[in-house]
């Protein structure tokens, strides 16, 4: 791609004047300017690797560039085949969509980035959110791509669901190299300050760790112990009382809205940002609304945030998960069915009524 820098004195036309206009212009330009290339997008190096001697820092920037590439050749880590097409094509989607918020290298911290709340994902710890594995562990690539496809709603992260199928492959697959190069970043960094040297056999290390964790992901998906029962009255009222007796209002509040309305603090994510616990009474569940995703996120916790997993809390009840997700589903209807919540602090403790049951029921076939 070629800039032109116009001279100081170079005034901004109207469309109107473009035409023949527009060729003077541009003409003018070359002549009193002149053009160049547009500079290569480069990644740029962790806090970690910075704080290292300079010597280890340019080891760690030649494995890492051997091992994961260039943004605009890129290598994916850990494939057995690499398909540099299609990994050049999803670092194109990446430039044109998602790097103004998450960054060049993946970090988070794209232009758009300091204006979003909540932050872009950083991808480079290689924790995500919103996984369909167990806590701690790795997400699958179809996790990855769902959650580029639906976006997370109410964050600055929009559905890409208009997107070509073979443009949503690439793009995940150029997510993934950033990520793993991140990963191996970390790893490198780590090692280099340990050992005072880095070799080819630590590299090596380092890949088939991230290797292994990946490998273990896709192996292990959080399914539900039995089929979903019907959304009831019962079942939502049997939820809210799981929900009082798990403590879950320590977090959340009494109503359901959260740390932000009810002013609780419950610390910070691995990403060093405040995490407020969400506002279940918006309807806007970041993990997904379909009642699986909601069973999911109880049982697995969410990742990188003080979310615990509650998969392990009712061995004799394997229906309290499934309960716990009927209760949260009626809260995220409440303001959809009219109910007010006072200002300030979270009000008294909810309780599941029919309607709102009936009316769940209702959606969560219509998901289904």
């Amino acid at each position: 791609m070629w800039k032109c820098h116009a001279g100081a004195g170079s005034r901004a036309l109207s469309p109107a004047h473009w035409g023949f206009r527009g060729w003077v212009v541009a003409v003018a330009c070359v002549a009193l300017a002149g053009c160049q290339r547009a500079a290569e997008p480069q990644f740029v190096s962790s806090d970690l690797v910075e704080q290292l001697e300079p010597e280890l820092q340019e080891q760690v920037r030649e494995q890492l560039h051997k091992y994961a590439g260039t943004p605009n050749n890129p290598k994916l880590i850990g494939a057995d085949e690499q398909d540099e097409q299609m990994l050049k094509r999803g670092a194109a989607v990446y430039r044109e969509h998602c790097q103004q918020c998450h960054g060049v290298s993946g970090d988070g911290n794209g232009l758009a980035a300091q204006y979003l709340t909540p932050r872009p994902r950083d991808y480079r710890m290689g924790v995500f959110k919103f996984t369909s594995t167990p806590y701690g562990y790795k997400p699958r690539r179809e996790d990855l791509m769902r959650t580029i496809e639906r976006g997370v709603t109410g964050t600055s992260m929009p559905s890409f669901a208009r997107l070509p199928k073979k443009d949503l492959e690439a793009v995940t697959d150029y997510v993934l190299a950033l990520t793993h190069r991140g990963e191996l970043e970390r790893l490198l960094a780590a090692t280099a300050d340990a050992e005072g040297e880095l070799d080819e056999e630590m590299t090596q290390d380092a890949i088939d760790t991230i290797e292994s964790q990946w490998q273990q992901a896709r192996q292990n998906v959080v399914e539900p112990e039995t089929k979903m029962p019907p959304i009831t009255p019962e079942s939502v009222a049997a939820g809210a009382a799981l929900f009082q007796k798990r403590e879950c209002l320590k977090c959340h509040g009494h109503d359901g809205r959260g740390g932000l309305a009810g002013g609780i603090e419950v610390g910070n994510d691995v990403w060093g940002n405040k995490d407020p616990a969400a506002d279940l009474t918006s309807g806007m569940l970041h993990g997904g609304q379909l009642p699986l995703d909601v069973y999911r996120r109880i049982a697995s916790g969410i990742n990188g945030t003080p979310m615990p997993a509650f998969r392990d809390a009712f061995p004799d009840d394997p229906d309290a998960i499934w309960q716990l997700a009927h209760f949260v589903l009626s809260l995220a209807e409440k303001r959809r069915l009219g109910v007010q919540f006072p200002p300030g602090a979270a009000a008294a403790a909810p309780e599941g009524g029919e309607a709102e049951a009936e009316s769940q029921q209702e959606s969560a076939e219509a998901k289904s």
